[in-house]
């Protein structure tokens, strides 16, 4: 990109046409600039997005680099998707923020982690927003044919954590949740798309979790490796995972690569035996949660002792040359 920037030294002006194509020029990059003081989503030639594979961004909904807090509210995270859907940094705010990056030349990643697991209550630090409504920015994923969820995860502690919501000190949660979308009629736990560390008939799994219909059976995709080789303690690691709703299918991806894996329910959970193209309910997203359920703050579940750096929510299912060549860019940056 050329260098816009002005020296300050003072030159003619050599006619009033060319006051006029500089207004028209710098008009539109003004405007832009306001925008993005908002937090609204911004254009395709933000620095943000430089490490974003460019076939990407036109379907890339939300994306949170943790770099951009919202101007007077460090609590709140920017998004540089085109919806512009702030999440909150939740119990922790501010000071979840943590000099630790996924990828040369970035600075900040949050963490996400219980505060008092031995008590029940709702101060587990996690990500995300919520609206009993839907969040109108997320319309992008309504009534959708695909999605995906990407970004790079960090385990720092021991997972899954003690269940807070029981009287037994030996429960434990039987899933880890890394980051999701809400279905259209969640209470802060039901997910359209969803990644995540889930029990699945007893063996814990890296699983890509879906439901096509809100209120309707979900189905799970759940990667053959043993999930602490997948994700181990003190470790970066680039997650993938798409959803095609029209088909019936997921796939997973560790570090550009595909994981192996298997459907976990039998028979047609999505509905998607009939002829047609065949769609997400026509309802908007109750929100996104990181890190842990409940973005509402009303609850504690499946919390995460983690760190999360350039999440994705993308609005059509990427390939996997795209994975591929996304984690490729990302660390050669």
């Amino acid at each position: 990109m050329r260098d816009l920037s002005v020296t300050g030294r003072r030159r003619p002006v050599r006619s009033l046409a060319a006051v006029a194509v500089a207004a028209l020029v710098c008009g539109p990059l003004a405007a832009s600039a306001a925008r993005a003081d908002t937090g609204a989503g911004v254009g395709r030639g933000d620095h943000a997005l430089s490490k974003v594979l460019p076939s990407l961004r036109p379907n890339l909904v939300s994306y949170y680099d943790f770099e951009h807090p919202v101007r007077g509210n460090p609590a709140q995270e920017r998004d540089r998707g085109f919806s512009g859907t702030t999440v909150n940094l939740i119990n922790g705010g501010a000071a979840m923020r943590v000099r630790d990056s996924a990828f040369p030349g970035g600075g900040h990643s949050i963490q996400t982690r219980q505060v008092n697991p031995a008590t029940k209550g709702n101060d587990d630090w996690k990500a995300g927003t919520y609206s009993a409504t839907g969040v109108p920015t997320l319309h992008a994923f309504n009534g959708v044919r695909e999605a995906s969820i990407m970004g790079w995860f960090k385990m720092t502690g021991p997972n899954p954590g003690p269940d807070s919501e029981t009287a037994d000190p030996s429960d434990y949660y039987n899933a880890v949740g890394l980051a999701g979308l809400l279905s259209g009629d969640s209470q802060g736990h039901d997910v359209r798309a969803l990644l995540e560390v889930i029990d699945v008939s007893g063996t814990l799994r890296v699983v890509a979790l879906g439901r096509r219909v809100d209120g309707g059976q979900s189905q799970t995709f759940a990667a053959n490796e043993d999930w602490r080789s997948i994700l181990p303690i003190g470790r970066w690691v680039f997650l993938a995972a798409s959803f095609d709703y029209d088909h019936g299918t997921m796939r997973l991806y560790k570090d550009g690569r595909p994981l192996d894996g298997f459907y976990t329910t039998a028979g047609d959970p999505w509905q998607v035996g009939t002829p047609g193209t065949h769609l997400t309910s026509p309802t908007d997203p109750r929100g996104i949660k990181i890190g842990g359920s409940f973005p509402q703050n009303t609850a504690e579940k499946n919390a995460c002792d983690c760190r999360f750096d350039g999440l994705m929510f993308l609005n059509r299912a990427v390939t996997g040359k795209e994975v591929w060549q996304q984690y490729r860019r990302a660390v050669r940056h």
